[in-house]
C-alpha cells in the first residue's frame, strides 16, 4: 500500500492486519507506516506472532470486531 507492505488488508473495511514478531516492538519505521495508513483512513490492528499461534480464536474475534466497526 503506497510505499509500504502490509500483512493482510480488507479493502472494503479499510482494515489492515499486522502480525509482528519481537523485532517490531518499538520500531520507528513501523510507527511511521501506521501513521501513513491511518492518515489515509485505514484502521491498523496488530497482533504478536505468539498471540496468533496461541490465541487464534481471540485474534480472529478481534479481527471480526474490526471488520464490524
Amino acid at each position: 500500500m503506497g510505499p509500504y507492505v502490509v500483512d493482510f488488508f480488507g479493502a472494503d473495511a479499510k482494515l489492515v492486519v499486522e502480525v509482528d514478531g519481537g523485532q517490531y516492538a518499538e520500531s520507528a519505521s513501523d510507527a511511521a507506516r501506521t501513521r501513513w495508513l491511518e492518515a489515509r483512513g485505514y484502521r491498523v490492528v496488530r497482533f504478536w506472532n505468539n498471540d496468533v499461534l496461541a490465541n487464534t480464536e481471540g485474534v480472529l474475534l478481534a479481527i471480526l470486531g474490526g471488520l464490524r466497526a
